[in-house]
């Protein structure tokens, strides 16, 4: 095992390992920006080193400084979190050049199932449904006529896209070029790569996706899944675990599909296979796999009884996959509200401030990951995520009044959250009865005039 992990992350997440490693016996060292200096990542870790000013691509994004406060720390290995650099495959062959453990999966699997026409080619070589699609178009005539072929409507995807952007659906042929350009420019701002696929558009569908988890000894799992349809411009708000939608027989084809995945590409450490369901919940197509930890990961822990984090740490040192992951079986279910710093009311303004007051809800059955507190400022430079409230029950109706209860507890003041919208989400006939899809926030905020 380690005995000393560098953490390339911030924020909650950030904590969350540094809580990991304490657990395991193992030393933390964070790092951190001139914005986070006051963090909680930074104040619990056994060492800290700041690694440059507030924004990202002068601190987190910054290969070199992490590996340099690696080096004069003494770090065996990184664990970088998700977002930043954790899907960055030039950024794990550095670590690997430079004598570090990457805790994640391999460069070669990232970039390979990081490029999105790549993995889409790789899961239909192994067995595992797609969606009718195109490979990588750069000129936009030729797409338009791959388009046809396929049928409208289709979305336009940015292979190297992320978070939403580099996408666009598209309905007609009279809007396909400029919306192509959109989607192009957009992932190359982003992400420095302008190409982009297309995928037959799947109307209503369900956004399901697979928890996954591979070794070095052969051993390749499945944690069920997790239902993530409810998002806002492609940018999750609730999950949960089980998904309401899936019957166990369609489960079952989507948890053989997965494991089928990952034991063809030898996939190594924590993933996520992600998934279209259709409207009538029959079919499913693979859309993408995130090679990293997932934001919602909390919900599969608690139904699970799986620590995901320490297990990331421990297959990353070369331990097998332990019995509380391989063995083991569901319970109960799992709601996860994701609370930004957004005014849901001004277009989810961002909200960044001094917290006045911050009091978590607590009692049987609730968790709160944060890295925030009554005093703490929100920073204006990063993801508005600023904690995350899970909830479990033995039954879901159980898991959806325990939810109201917390959400209502829940006091942060001097800045404003999404708590509000959250609230009513939750208090839904729709969301009670499991009947909503990836559009139906879209809707709802059309009715309500948001």
């Amino acid at each position: 095992m380690f005995k000393r992990v560098l953490v390339a992350n911030r924020g909650e997440i950030a904590l969350r390992v540094v809580r990991a490693c304490r657990e395991l016996g193992i030393e933390s060292i964070a790092v951190y920006s001139e914005a986070d200096v006051d963090s909680m990542h930074v104040q619990l870790a056994d060492e800290a080193v700041c690694i440059g000013s507030a924004p990202s691509k002068k601190s987190y994004l910054m290969p070199d400084r992490i590996i340099a406060a690696a080096e004069i720390t003494g770090a065996e290995a990184i664990h970088p979190g998700y977002g930043f650099l954790s899907e960055n495959a030039r950024f794990a062959q550095i670590c690997a050049a430079s004598g570090f453990t990457f805790i994640g999966p391999s460069a070669e699997i990232i970039a390979m199932m990081g490029d999105k026409a790549t993995a889409r080619a790789t899961a239909l070589a192994n067995g595992v449904p797609v969606t009718p699609g195109s490979g990588i178009m750069r000129v936009p005539e030729e797409a338009l006529a791959e388009a046809r072929k396929i049928g409208f409507p289709v979305m336009i995807k940015a292979t190297a896209g992320g978070g939403g952007r580099g996408m666009r659906p598209c309905f007609s042929e009279a809007d396909f070029i400029h919306l192509f350009y959109a989607a192009s420019n957009e992932a190359l701002v982003a992400f420095g790569n302008g190409e982009c696929y297309l995928e037959k558009l799947v109307i209503n569908p369900h956004h399901v996706e697979f928890q996954v988890f591979g070794d070095a000894h052969g051993n390749f799992v499945h944690l069920w899944e997790r239902d993530c349809s409810l998002q806002r411009r492609n940018q999750k708000i609730i999950e949960e675990c089980p998904s309401p939608l899936l019957t166990p027989e369609l489960r079952a084809r989507m948890g053989d599909a997965s494991v089928q995945l990952i034991r063809a590409i030898n996939y190594q450490n924590a993933g996520t296979i992600e998934y279209l369901v259709d409207e009538a919940a029959e079919n499913f197509y693979f859309m993408e796999m995130n090679t990293r930890i997932q934001v919602e990961h909390p919900i599969t822990e608690e139904v699970m009884g799986c620590e995901l984090i320490k297990e990331q740490i421990s297959v990353a040192a070369g331990e097998p996959l332990s019995r509380h992951v391989y063995k083991s079986s569901p319970r109960g279910h799992a709601i996860e509200c994701r609370i930004n710093a957004e005014d849901p009311y001004n277009n989810f303004a961002p909200s960044p401030g001094t917290i006045d007051l911050w009091y978590a809800p607590g009692g049987k059955g609730v968790r709160v990951d944060t890295h925030v507190y009554s005093g703490y400022t929100v920073p204006p430079h990063y993801d508005s995520l600023i904690a995350k409230l899970i909830v479990t029950g033995s039954t879901r109706e159980i898991a959806i009044a325990r939810m109201k209860r917390a959400l209502g507890e829940f006091m942060i003041r001097g800045i404003k959250t999404t708590i509000p919208f959250q609230q009513e989400i939750i208090a839904h006939p729709d969301f009670i009865a499991g009947t909503y899809d990836i559009g139906w926030v879209a809707r709802f905020l059309e009715e309500r005039k948001i």
